[in-house]
């Protein structure tokens, strides 16, 4: 049974939502303003399949992607990039109204750059045993086979055909095989996950193909299977060795970007001798900090802190930096543990660092630097340092993630 409604406004995750007797509707892929005519998605009595836009919207864009709409990889590509940009900075203004905090938040930088430099390529056996490589349909298992991807980097360019050709050589079958790629200075960098051990005949047909797609390492659940050369990447002025499955900002311009905005905001301490950087990874921060200021580095994964220690070593003109290997979550750095630090900056996963915000809060560091990949989150762990006697001084959403609803920013907070 199909209906039409009046759409009323966008949602976080970037739905078009309908006022209903019952309460909210959400449809995807609707724009504010707009009539539309939906049907019903089974077992979800909120949710509505878009089948027509009866009245557009003058905010309404072309897809960039003949697959926007189907694939679930985007969410915002029939929305204006300008409209869509401010409702993502709005996305970071609410959050913090929420939390109670009240702070200048900048205009958002656009950081998509040439496009994203890693993704997971899914694939699966459907319906009469046919391969389906690419991305998950939008709240669905199902995989939408894909050819092409606009918004990826074009040192991911042979990443497409690469999967298609690793599936067709693994041969998923009960499960979906999950392939992780990262364009790296050398080439393709290539992570399977949920595949079988490689037989003999595999690891031979796979050399050979590492050959023709350029993937300079090949590894399973992390675990090496071959490698033409070591995978690596620029950070400042240091070459890094990457970890297998190394985590990295979505877009070399998203970690250009933010590094400029924690180097700054840390750079105008004036006293500026030591440094810790907490969730430090490979040292995305780390490094380029390490070129006026002694550091401290410190992340849960012991693979990124061995990589960051081999780039300091092959690195001249650096400051010390030291190393830890520590799960902040469970062993936050303690306010005692703080004293001796000019700068603190924090760059947690998207679940935030309420245990190390709260040593903070409780320590004298004069200026402490949050970068984070939720704003919800943010905001809570931002409300423990202003409780602790910090002020929020300044907020910059960043946007990497272009057409999703996830949103970046790094804020500055003093005593």
């Amino acid at each position: 049974m199909t209906e039409q409604l009046k759409i009323a406004r966008i949602g976080h995750r970037g739905d078009g939502i309908a006022d209903s007797n019952t309460g909210p509707v959400y449809v995807p892929y609707a724009l504010a303003g707009e009539t539309v005519t939906v049907e019903p998605v089974g077992g979800h009595p909120d949710r509505r399949h878009l089948l027509r836009v009866d009245q557009a919207s003058h905010e309404r864009a072309v897809p960039v992607c003949k697959h926007f709409g189907v694939c679930g990889g985007c969410a915002m590509q029939h929305w204006s990039l300008a409209e869509y940009l401010l409702w993502k900075r709005n996305l970071v203004v609410e959050a913090l109204e929420h939390a109670g905090l009240i702070a200048p938040v900048e205009a958002i930088i656009d950081a998509h750059g040439k496009g994203r430099r890693r993704t997971v390529l899914h694939a699966r056996r459907g319906h009469g045993d046919i391969l389906e490589v690419g991305y998950a349909a939008q709240r669905s298992h199902q995989i939408i086979g894909i050819d092409e991807c606009p918004i990826l980097a074009p040192g991911l360019s042979k990443a497409i055909p690469a999967a298609w050709a690793l599936a067709e050589l693994f041969k998923p079958v009960s499960k979906p095989l999950d392939i992780h790629f990262t364009a790296t200075g050398s080439g393709l960098d290539v992570d399977l996950r949920g595949a079988s051990a490689p037989s003999s005949k595999q690891t031979t047909a796979l050399a050979r193909l590492a050959e023709q797609q350029r993937l300079v390492r090949v590894t399973r659940n992390g675990e090496l299977i071959l490698q033409g050369e070591q995978p690596m990447l620029k950070v400042g002025r240091a070459m890094v060795p990457l970890p297998p499955g190394a985590f990295l900002q979505a877009t070399a311009e998203g970690e250009a970007t933010l590094a400029r905005l924690v180097t700054t905001h840390i750079g105008e301490n004036k006293k500026l001798k030591r440094v810790a950087d907490l969730f430090s990874g490979i040292g995305t921060f780390a490094l380029r900090l390490a070129e006026t200021a002694r550091v401290t580095a410190i992340d849960t994964e012991a693979s990124a802190i061995r990589s960051l220690e081999r780039a300091v070593a092959m690195t001249s003109g650096l400051k010390a930096v030291e190393t830890q290997t520590r799960d902040l979550f469970r062993s936050p750095l303690m306010a005692i543990e703080l004293k001796n630090y000019d700068a603190v900056v924090f760059d947690p996963p998207r679940q935030g660092a309420e245990a190390q915000a709260r040593e903070l809060a409780l320590s004298k560091v004069p200026v402490v630097v949050a970068v984070s990949c939720d704003a919800t989150t943010f905001a809570r762990d931002a409300r423990i340092l202003i409780d602790g006697g910090y002020k929020l001084i300044a907020v910059t959403p960043v946007d990497q993630f272009r057409y999703s609803h996830h949103v970046e920013l790094v804020a500055k907070f003093t005593r």
